[in-house]
């Protein structure tokens, strides 16, 4: 199970209303996606409680275990 950790800190960080939150550095974190092919931002599609993601430069969609995951401050 991978972690979601702070990019400044390394702290792990919480769910506040509606996005990652460090409680350490007191700031909004955005959990971003990027295609493993072309290093474009992806799109998160949820449907029926599964996620996948679409690359609109590759016009593909992608495994989710191999979508590259980045953390940054918001």
């Amino acid at each position: 199970m991978s972690s979601n950790l702070c990019p400044s800190c390394q702290s792990e960080l919480s769910w506040k209303n509606d996005g990652y939150y460090c409680d350490s550095c007191q700031h909004a974190v955005k959990k971003r996606a990027f295609c493993p092919d072309c290093n474009d931002e992806m799109e998160k599609l949820q449907a029926c409680g599964s996620a996948s993601y679409f690359c609109n430069s590759c016009n593909e969609l992608k495994s989710k275990s191999r979508v590259k995951i980045r953390f940054e401050k918001a």
